[in-house]
């Protein structure tokens, strides 16, 4: 069970059975889905000549009869009326038209009736409607994102499309996966609960055939669980490669743009970083910024080597056997500037903004107890002038959520003074997030202080020490996975969906999606435990790929729209 083989596996398909030029036409949604798991050299090694968005190829009417199209598109009303148009008036020789999920009947019709000239090859339905981002992690990208924050009276049809969107989804990794799971929910997320009886209804009722897989194993388990029981995961500092570069630059679909930080040569402004196209990457991504330090520069003296031996060109046949190797050297040289560039910026970005010492303060916030040093060091970190206004907010944000019930004073000196020193501050937004996620709302034990084992687990770890401070925080999500594989997930905590459940059989694949969004500190987790071989394989799955600015975006919205509501009110 691995998402970007099998969403992989779907695109050759697609690809590889039509001979000829091509030109493959996308949405702004499976643009992603492809771009992730396959590189434009490989497309065009199967004569894939263009690639366009099915909305800007509406505005052009040039012929070009000497092209395949092939449409690879998710299921919207909006994208079937764009091919109603286009098949209207065919601009190509052929349309292969192939959906990312389930086509209603209607939408059937429609085609059949547009396809006047006859120029549809073919309709098919290829369940590849997820981000397979790596191995053991995929995302959706969900639209208006913060919904999932608010009660659904404040906006009813947005939270229905979210969740649309969510059980969508779900069905084509299950699809894809060939599988129906046995499903189970959070208890105290409205919206966990709905997504997953959404998902139930559609797998065990509206398209039960099609999820019919005869198969006699025990079922997988779809696990949904909601971002707020663990909010302090995407506000930490992150100091471990993928994590890292994600929190200090952005990563989007594998790809990072380095233009929001700098000036770069034009062949450095966007860099791919992808576990299945980059060896260096695949063994680097999980390792702490120390290592990686070390570990680049092994490879630098690597290139060196090679590249002296390139300079040793005597004879004709060096010419040739420099010339039969030039691609692979130059793919070496891309890899060697690529990482050196995000490393030497991630170092600078480090140094500037005293992460160093911001992110020990927030892991011990995390980690560690102790109420009057927490404040101290959060108040000598809001006066230094050095600290951005950013990480004064999540240190305060991570201080709220540890002692909100302890301290309601130095509580109060702490928001007052975040707003007098941060001029961007939006007022009540710490507040809007302890009713969102304080402790009255969380189910799990954030903070391992309410559970006997992880007290003692907590105490274990202070008399042993700690062998990096800066990478001691575990997410939620470790402990829920300890629980399923030791077969200790409460059913009062996290109930099933219907009857579909086995009896005491331990599921041997488990997808945990995550409703508000998945952090590359927790597929770290998933596949630092898949690593274990404790005969239970999980992957990991989120209506979006947080770091710390995305979730702070998504919480000022849903509070803004709260705020709106209520006045309309």
């Amino acid at each position: 069970m691995v998402v970007t083989s099998s969403a992989r596996d779907y695109i050759n398909r697609i690809l590889q059975d039509i001979s000829g030029m091509k030109v493959l036409i996308l949405d702004s949604q499976t643009v992603g889905v492809v771009s992730v798991v396959y590189s434009q050299s490989e497309l065009l090694q199967k004569e894939v000549f263009l690639v366009e968005l099915v909305d800007s190829i509406s505005k052009s009417s040039e012929s070009m009869s000497h092209l395949k199209a092939i449409y690879f598109l998710r299921p919207t009303s909006e994208n079937i009326q764009f091919l109603r148009r286009q098949l209207a008036s065919p601009r190509f020789g052929e349309y292969h038209l192939f959906f990312s999920n389930i086509l209603k009947d209607t939408q059937i019709h429609i085609l059949a009736d547009s396809d006047e000239q006859e120029v549809v090859q073919q309709v098919q339905e290829f369940y590849a409607d997820f981000v397979a981002i790596d191995p053991y992690h995929f995302t959706f990208h969900v639209p208006s994102h913060y919904i999932y924050m608010l009660p659904a009276v404040v906006d009813p049809s947005t939270v229905q499309r979210f969740c649309d969107r969510v059980v969508d989804g779900l069905a084509a990794v299950f699809l894809a996966l060939k599988r129906r799971p046995v499903i189970r929910y959070q208890r105290t997320s409205d919206i966990a609960k709905r997504i997953a009886q959404e998902a139930s209804k559609l797998m065990y009722q509206e398209e039960s055939g099609l999820f019919d897989f005869r198969r006699m194993e025990v079922s997988p388990l779809l696990l949904v669980i909601d971002r707020r029981d663990d909010p302090v995961t995407p506000l930490l500092n992150q100091w471990t490669y993928q994590a890292m570069v994600h929190e200090l630059i952005g990563i989007e679909d594998n790809k990072v743009d380095l233009k929001s930080i700098g000036k770069f040569p034009n062949d450095q402004e966007e860099v791919v970083l992808s576990s299945e196209q980059d060896p260096f990457f695949k063994v680097n991504m999980y390792e702490n910024f120390g290592d990686i330090g070390m570990n680049i520069k092994r490879m630098v003296d690597e290139f060196q080597q090679v590249s002296k031996s390139n300079q040793n060109i005597q004879t004709i046949e060096d010419m040739a056997k420099f010339v039969d190797n030039y691609p692979e050297y130059r793919k070496m040289h891309g890899n060697v500037t690529k990482h050196v560039t995000l490393v030497t910026e991630m170092s600078k970005i480090v140094d500037e903004r005293k992460l160093m010492s911001v992110s020990q303060t927030e892991q011990e916030l995390a980690c560690n107890g102790g109420q009057g040093a927490a404040f101290e060091a959060v108040t000598n970190l809001l006066n230094n002038e050095s600290v951005s206004d950013l990480d004064r907010l999540r240190l305060v944000m991570l201080y709220a959520l540890r002692y909100e019930k302890d301290s309601p004073v130095q509580l109060m000196q702490l928001f007052n003074k975040l707003a007098s020193r941060s001029a961007k501050y939006k007022p009540g937004l710490v507040q809007f997030l302890l009713k969102q996620a304080g402790v009255d709302k969380r189910m799990g034990d954030l903070f391992g202080n309410r559970d006997l084992m992880n007290i003692a687990r907590n105490m274990a770890r202070g008399l042993k020490g700690v062998e990096n401070v800066y990478t001691q925080h575990q997410p939620l999500l470790f402990q829920i996975m300890e629980s399923i594989v030791k077969g200790r997930l409460r059913d009062v905590d996290y109930p099933f969906v219907g009857n579909h459940y086995q009896q005491g059989s331990r599921p041997q694949d488990v997808i945990i999606f995550i409703v508000g969004g998945t952090t590359y500190e927790e597929s770290r987790s998933v596949a630092l435990q898949n690593a274990n071989n404790t005969g239970i394989r999980f992957i990991l799955g989120g209506s979006s790929v947080l770091n710390s600015k995305r979730f702070l975006r998504d919480l000022e919205e849903a509070q803004r729209v709260a705020r709106s509501s209520t006045t309309v009110v």
